[in-house]
């Protein structure tokens, strides 16, 4: 699953805006030609890793920052075994990228289990408050409390916490990861 140029596009502009740079320093520094990041910030051209890479190093920026699409206002959901992966050459070893922290932000990690009985609803949290969900065991119904999803073990899901919304275990034994984003 790749990148949408519109993302990569938005994305490279927004960097460079941040970081007071020209197109010619940008391309300068990432040893490319200022017409091939013209083209990219445009949202045409094809580009590669090291393309991308190079530009996120002259950015100051993780890869990822590149890539990865707007915080969506609605429930996102990664399914088991779905999302943009990355794979070892060498050993058997992978990765998905589920999220990246934007500039600023503090997370929270936490191990969860919510036993049967109903839901558990939480209060709107602090404004920008972002929640991270993987489910490690079990079934579990989470999101907005008007718009939950059913998650199966080791699915990923994020929602805004700034609104009410609520966790209720499916099966017995449901257990996952929080992270709580605050942004």
């Amino acid at each position: 699953m790749g990148a949408p140029l519109e993302f990569i596009a938005a994305a490279l502009r927004r960097e460079r805006d941040r970081e007071k740079l020209s197109l010619s320093e940008v391309a300068k520094r990432a040893g490319i030609a200022k017409s091939t990041l013209h083209q990219l910030e445009s949202g045409a051209g094809n580009p590669n890793i090291e393309t991308l890479w190079a530009l996120a190093v002259a950015l100051n920026v993780p890869f990822s920052r590149l890539v990865e699409p707007p915080a969506p206002t609605a429930p996102r959901v990664i399914r088991a075994g779905e999302g943009p992966s990355i794979q070892a050459e060498q050993a058997d070893f992978g990765g998905t990228l589920l999220a990246t922290c934007p500039p600023g932000a503090k997370r929270d990690l936490y191990v969860m289990r919510v036993g049967m009985g109903g839901p558990r609803k939480a209060d709107a949290h602090l404004p920008g408050t972002v929640e991270h969900v993987v489910l490690m065991s079990g079934r579990l119904r989470v999101g907005p409390a008007d718009a939950t999803v059913d998650l199966e073990v080791h699915d990923y899901c994020s929602f805004p916490g700034d609104v009410p919304h609520l966790y209720e275990a499916l099966t017995p034994g449901t257990s996952f990861t929080l992270v709580m984003e605050h942004r």
